[in-house]
């Protein structure tokens, strides 16, 4: 009786081993086909296509289809594939790690490809950096010397009409008796009366008119412009 009792026992721990090993290499395994045609595919253990899997070692089993596709899986630690001219089942036993994996058909490599990533996803790139503000726009203003008042280009040139935006305008005042006044949609700018100075003026020109005058002859000293 204890005879029969040791070999049952033995009996029923081999059958929960081989179960429980059974069950590993269950939820262990990948399946993957190529072909026929130009298809190729990787099912994980729980029979759908792969796209993230936990770090461990896996039964590969595959099914070339083709004598004209190969099976290559490659990734951290990992390089296997079959050959292009065989077809049948082949078995392999993988080891993967953290990082991202890649299965393709190498002669049709473009076309024929997949990816799945193991452990934690990588980091999402960085996002790409604000695009910069267009650079400032430059004018010149300049009064004196004498009645003479005017806003031009950097290159001498007088303006009728200025695109809405950033400008910055360097001031050239060199008459004691007129100042330069610079008034606009969002701008009243001016230099000092019976003084000389060059000053640097950072500013938003929106739309509408932009006149610019001398405050001790406004109505003779003047110019406009166009903000458009």
């Amino acid at each position: 009786m204890r005879l029969r009792g040791l070999l049952v026992a033995g009996i029923l721990t081999a059958a929960s081993t081989f179960a429980v090993a059974a069950a590993l290499a269950a939820d262990g395994k990948l399946t993957g086909s190529v072909g026929p045609g130009f298809t190729i595919r990787l099912l994980g253990p729980d029979g759908l296509p792969v796209q993230k899997l936990d770090p461990g070692t896996y039964e590969l089993a595959l099914d070339d289809r083709s004598p004209e596709h190969d099976f290559h899986l490659t990734g951290p630690g990992v390089d296997v594939s079959t050959a292009v001219e065989d077809v049948g089942a082949q078995t392999f036993t993988v080891t993967l790690r953290d990082g991202r994996y890649t299965f393709m058909c190498d002669p049709h490599s473009t076309t024929m490809r997949g990816t799945f990533d193991v452990g934690a996803a990588p980091p999402p790139p960085p996002p790409p950096p604000p695009p910069l503000p267009p650079a400032a726009k430059r004018l010149h203003a300049s009064v004196g010397p004498g009645a003479r008042i005017s806003l031009s280009s950097p290159a001498g040139v007088r303006v009728r009409t200025l695109k809405a935006g950033a400008y910055v305008v360097t001031v050239r005042d060199r008459s004691t008796l007129h100042n330069l006044h610079l008034r606009g949609i969002g701008v009243n700018r001016k230099t000092g009366l019976a003084q000389t100075a060059t000053l640097t003026w950072k500013l938003t020109l929106r739309r509408g008119p932009l006149t610019f005058y001398s405050d001790r002859s406004p109505t003779t000293l003047r110019g406009s412009v166009a903000v458009s």
